[in-house]
């Protein structure tokens, strides 16, 4: 019993609510710019061409990637991570594009390194930008996908990036042991200094429609005599398990990740919060294309305010536990911050 209620005195917890002074003194969970990654699309194309399965978000040229990377620097946003829209002529069932040294991914960030050196440069490391199959790792001719053969893969694809000038690299593809091999092979090509973010929670999500379609990385349909999974349920996780999430984050932590991260965020939060308190290693979280979306189509219709909406959202996943927020509303939220 508090000391007011023992003295029969009313509780007026709303006092420290009364004025924007008060509320900032006593706010529990603060949100900045420096919280916020901005997720930026690129294709070899010299047009930018707007996403119309994303608002707002647009599918970048070289060129158009470094100035916009420029505008997310002045808003206060000094990481982004970069997706490539690769061209269908250059998918192959094992993803070679993935790791040529002269490829989009290398090239935008040798680009954005030497137009921003102070830019936080983070890549995704996973095939399905480049599989034929429009999955995030090698399909074997049982119509599997490959663990063993794709972590190969992935190792080259990530010291590519490296090379580059990548910051962070980012393996997105929920392959088992990847961790450990992507640390031996940057280190091993004398990218100790390189950090690795690990989607060591990536659930098999309906959320993600919107960024498939920016990248046209879904599944395909198995060609004839082929069987292929139809969805990514093989590898990434089923959206009913927790524990599970705990699992993979320490696997990943005692393989040697520097960042671990929980996608999607917003249907997530209680996951976030159970990796938040197994770990002392930073936790991203992603606000994926669907969630963004959501909130978007809601402030079309007038039904949300849609700058109160995003940063409500934004801070309810501080709030869950996530050091770094990875968002497409991310250089807009800067500047309404």
């Amino acid at each position: 019993m508090t000391d007011a209620a023992k003295l029969d005195l009313p509780i007026r917890p709303r006092r420290v609510r009364r004025t924007p002074a008060l509320r900032a003194a006593v706010r529990e969970t603060q949100l900045s710019a420096g919280h916020l990654v901005q997720p930026l699309f690129v294709h070899g194309d010299d047009a930018d061409t707007p996403l119309d399965a994303l608002p707002g978000q647009t599918r970048w040229s070289l060129g158009g990637l470094v100035a916009q990377s420029g505008r997310c620097l002045g808003a206060g946003v000094d990481k982004v991570v970069v997706f490539p829209k690769i061209p269908e002529a250059e998918k192959t069932r094992r993803g070679e594009a993935a790791h040529d040294p002269a490829g989009l991914v290398p090239r935008a960030v040798a680009a954005l390194k030497a137009a921003h050196p102070a830019l936080c440069v983070i890549t995704d490391v996973a095939l399905d930008p480049y599989s034929s199959d429009g999955h995030d790792g090698v399909v074997d001719a049982g119509g599997e996908v490959d663990n063993d053969a794709t972590v190969a893969v992935l190792v080259k694809q990530a010291v590519a990036h490296a090379d580059a000038g990548a910051d962070v690299v980012s393996p997105s593809d929920m392959m088992d042991g990847r961790v450990a091999a992507i640390r031996a092979g940057l280190d091993a090509a004398g990218h100790d200094r390189v950090a690795i973010l690990a989607y060591s929670v990536k659930y098999a999500s309906a959320f993600y429609g919107p960024f498939r379609e920016a990248l046209d990385s879904a599944p395909r349909a198995a060609p004839a005599g082929r069987i292929i999974p139809g969805d990514k349920a093989t590898y990434q996780m089923d959206p009913a398990n927790v524990r599970e999430a705990q699992r993979e984050a320490a696997l990943d932590e005692a393989e040697g990740a520097d960042l671990l991260m929980v996608k999607p965020a917003g249907p997530y939060l209680d996951v976030i919060r159970a990796v938040r308190e197994r770990t002392r290693l930073p936790v991203a979280a992603y606000q994926v294309s669907g969630e963004y979306l959501m909130l978007e189509a809601a402030a079309a219709t007038g039904h949300l305010d849609r700058r109160k909406a995003h940063l409500e959202a934004l801070v309810g996943i501080r709030r869950a536990g996530a050091d770094a927020i990875l968002t497409y509303a991310a250089t807009e939220a800067a500047g309404w911050l």
